[in-house]
């Protein structure tokens, strides 16, 4: 019994790794396929010769017989007329002056896997200094990928209890500087446990994490007040969860310092995800990175210290257009003259 429709039956080549698209050509069923046109000329010339082919496809006549060599030595097979890839053998390399390749590899083995908008501003300098041209953006990125220059994976904390994360519908809307959160962390390494308590500026980013034994108020008051000291910028707001650490003398001091304290609606810590962001980051590129905190907690501190100079000075921060947090402050105070 006859189909109700033809049938098209290909014999398929031996496909090398990779040649997906001379497959998909070959089985794809459309009339305007090259390798079915091909096929429909070449049909046509052996019934009318080359001189009606020419005329009622439009083709010339060497390419014509190129096809028909190529048919013909196959054997006259339908897959001989695929059309073949036509990239070229030879293809452009990207060439990169080892030295720039082997300061980046520095960059993000000392300074954990940042990215190429915060490792341009230094390699700029470099080269500056080596007196050879810079790379950009995109190529930092490529060198960082195709060198596998990631040296360490993601670390997944295991907390005692579970954080949610925080979320906000009305996030502070800030103008100037001024506005602070702040927060506690606790950090499980090893099963041991690490307190810390930070402090952000969430307009100029200027930040301040210090590692304590416990979470008191009395802790928290003493931290607020080693930030305001170093912070260029006066306090106004101070914006807190509702932790024990953040009542009794903490509280106590804001008020005799005229800086409101906000707090925050329980299970709806919206507001505070600029210190939460900011925490993520202090864990990611420097606590879970430093083997100090194990063996001499001293060491890990001046180190800690170190950082935040570089993190509040030098590092580029991305909603800063990158630049530092005291370059942009730098940028907020008038010219004088």
């Amino acid at each position: 019994m006859p189909s109700d429709f033809n049938k098209k039956v290909y014999i398929l080549p031996k496909l090398q790794k990779g040649n997906y698209n001379t497959l998909m050509k070959l089985i794809s069923p459309k009339l305007s396929d090259p390798a079915l046109f091909r096929l429909h000329v070449l049909t046509h010339y052996y019934k009318h010769g080359y001189k009606s082919s020419i005329d009622a496809f439009d083709v010339k006549k060497s390419t014509l017989y190129d096809w028909k060599r190529i048919f013909e030595l196959s054997g006259k097979r339908p897959v001989s007329v695929v059309p073949r890839s036509t990239r070229p053998h030879s293809t452009r390399m990207m060439v990169t002056d080892g030295r720039l390749v082997e300061f980046i590899k520095q960059m993000r083995k000392e300074y954990g896997n940042i990215g190429q908008n915060m490792i341009k501003p230094f390699l700029d300098l470099y080269a500056k200094k080596l007196g050879i041209p810079t790379i950009g953006l995109t190529t930092i990125a490529k060198v960082i990928k195709r060198r596998r220059l990631t040296f360490e994976s993601k670390v997944y904390v295991k907390r005692k209890f579970k954080f949610k994360k925080l979320r906000t519908r009305r996030s502070p809307k800030v103008t100037s500087p001024g506005f602070t959160q702040m927060d506690s962390i606790v950090v499980y390494i090893n099963k041991e446990k690490h307190l810390f308590m930070s402090v952000m500026d969430i307009y100029t980013k200027y930040a301040l994490v210090e590692c304590v034994s416990g979470l008191s108020s009395l802790t928290a008051k003493k931290v607020f007040i080693k930030f305001k000291d170093l912070s260029p910028t006066p306090i106004s707001i101070v914006q807190t969860d509702n932790g024990s650490e953040f009542l009794g003398s903490f509280h106590q001091e804001t008020e005799k310092l005229g800086i409101r304290h906000q707090f925050i609606y329980p299970r709806l810590v919206k507001v505070n995800s600029f210190i939460e962001r900011f925490n993520r980051t202090i864990q990611e590129e420097f606590i879970l990175r430093n083997d100090d905190i194990y063996y001499n907690i001293d060491s890990f501190k001046n180190k800690l210290t170190r950082y935040l100079i570089w993190y509040n000075y030098q590092r580029p921060h991305s909603s800063l257009k990158y630049v530092s947090p005291m370059q942009f402050i730098n940028t907020l105070i008038p010219k004088s003259g």
